[in-house]
């Protein structure tokens, strides 16, 4: 799997917590997620405070807000990264 994601959260986040435990069984598969701190960025911050975790895909910007499922994970990462 040579997908790159971001994972927008804050420290804390019990969701965000959660969201890292969705996501484990496609790291163990190569997928990347880079964790993001919506604290880094005021544009984060603006765009993600009310609704983190927010799960992004790097190549064409689809995001999966929370409550997000292990099929709706793979449902993004299977899409075409055009789409």
């Amino acid at each position: 799997m040579d997908i790159h994601c971001e994972l927008f959260g804050t420290l804390g986040c019990h969701l965000c917590e959660t969201a890292e435990q969705v996501l484990q069984p496609f790291v163990a598969q190569g997928l990347i997620v880079e964790l993001r701190d919506i604290i880094d960025s005021a544009d984060w911050l603006e765009r993600y405070a009310l609704t983190i975790p927010v799960l992004r895909r790097i190549d064409n910007g689809q995001e999966l807000n929370w409550p997000f499922t292990e099929h709706e994970v793979y449902q993004l990462l299977h899409q075409p990264a055009d789409h």
